[in-house]
């Protein structure tokens, strides 16, 4: 073998494993006895964790890292919306390039072998963000697989120019049509321009949907329909669907069980959901979040995901996955050891299966995605997101952590 990781912690496995890797693949996984296969380099994780590479589920980098440009603080949906349009006149590749490795750089360091990013679409960026993004997945994907989706953030139909610049965004390779059902003249009109071109292309499809505190916004029953008519089952995701929390729990109860007969994936970006919605609110504030734990009471995949970076749409952000999963398990009541557990998952077994990636996980044949972690249990590598120790992408080191904290305090306090 290439490499040798030996006694490993894994949640998937009841004792510690030793686990071997040979041209990038996972070849060898064996209960942990003490005795060394023979291995090119060999490393004692000494019960530390050892996860499958990070999936980053949703994310923008072409308008990442926007805050210095902004003219004043941004509270609304509508204005993030707006100044970000605004901004976009003054995009060049170059620019679109750099703040895109940046988030990618900061993502690898934290773990995240798999990513999957909205490029907008419109007729002020036309493709350049596309082409860049493009150019970027063929440099990068030694150290981090990319799914790139043609995002239409102004619309299709409010112009005269997107539906073309869609069609030809796929035709140049984008991975996944995308759509934003509230921004758009018509929900009917912008589903079936979706599905239809997802259809032609055999694309899945990934939805910015029901961004809101209002429970009578629920395009989300149209996305249902529309999977079920054009058979795509298991192959839609939809991001925010915040209206869902406020919705009477019967009915929430209801819709949530038809997502999960849909197979429609779920991902959570609370960071931005929290920060932009419940603020008409003036007593008993919502949340502003999909309801996590009743969508998976009913069984549906639900994810999570960064969204942005701090930009109008969320002033904060670090490109850490666990990040979010920490503020998921504060914001939806997720404190348990069972919650950790699930939490992680949502960032890799589930979310790789929510994007569609292939060979992937802490198994024979998968590719040797892995991250090593200073910790020995989830739940403590949640709660603190720890640096990541290392970072492997099929076998090879893409990312390496080394801290030392020197502390003063018992010393002090003795003298």
């Amino acid at each position: 073998m290439d490499l040798l990781f030996t006694c490993c912690k894994n949640p998937t496995f009841n004792t510690l494993i030793d686990i071997g890797v040979k041209n990038g693949k996972i070849t060898y996984i064996e209960e942990h006895d003490g005795r060394h296969t023979d291995a090119k380099e060999i490393i004692d994780l000494g019960g530390n964790l050892l996860l499958p590479g990070l999936v980053e589920s949703h994310i923008h980098l072409d308008k990442a890292y926007l805050l210095d440009r902004l003219p004043g603080d941004v509270t609304t949906l509508r204005d993030a919306i707006e100044k970000t349009t605004e901004l976009k006149h003054g995009y060049t590749a170059v620019d679109i390039e750099k703040r895109s490795l940046q988030v990618i750089r900061q993502a690898v360091n934290r773990g995240v072998t798999k990513m999957r990013c909205h490029v907008e679409i419109d007729p002020i960026s036309q493709l350049v963000g596309l082409e860049t993004t493009l150019a970027l997945k063929e440099r990068v994907k030694d150290s981090i697989d990319l799914q790139i989706v043609a995002f239409p953030q102004e619309g299709i139909f409010n112009d005269d120019q997107t539906a073309r610049l869609m069609e030809q965004a796929m035709v140049m390779g984008a991975d996944v049509v995308g759509g934003i059902t509230y921004n758009d003249r018509d929900v009917e009109e912008h589903l079936d321009f979706v599905f239809r071109l997802a259809e032609k292309h055999n694309k899945p499809v990934d939805l910015h949907v029901d961004f809101s505190d209002r429970p009578e916004e629920l395009a989300i029953l149209d996305v249902i329909r529309f999977t079920k008519t054009f058979g795509m089952q298991n192959r839609v995701a939809v991001g925010h669907l915040t209206s869902l929390g406020s919705v009477e729990r019967g009915q929430a109860a209801e819709i949530a069980a038809d997502i999960a007969r849909a197979g429609i994936h779920v991902i959570s970006l609370p960071a931005t959901d929290l920060y932009l919605n419940g603020r008409g609110d003036n007593e008993c504030v919502r949340r502003g979040l999909t309801p996590v734990q009743l969508l998976l009471d009913h069984k549906a995949n639900v994810v999570y995901g960064s969204n942005n970076i701090q930009n109008a749409f969320t002033p904060f952000g670090t490109a850490d996955p666990l990040d979010i999963g920490f503020l998921l398990a504060q914001t939806s009541h997720m404190g348990s050891e069972q919650d950790a557990l699930k939490l992680i998952e949502m960032v890799t077994t589930n979310a790789a299966a929510s994007l569609g990636f292939q060979h992937y996980g802490v198994k024979i044949g998968a590719d040797a995605d892995l991250v090593v972690c200073s910790v020995n249990d989830v739940r403590t590598l949640l709660y603190t997101r720890p640096e990541r120790e290392r970072v492997y992408k099929k076998g090879k080191l893409v990312a390496k952590s080394t801290i030392q904290v020197t502390s003063y305090v018992e010393e002090r306090m003795t003298t």
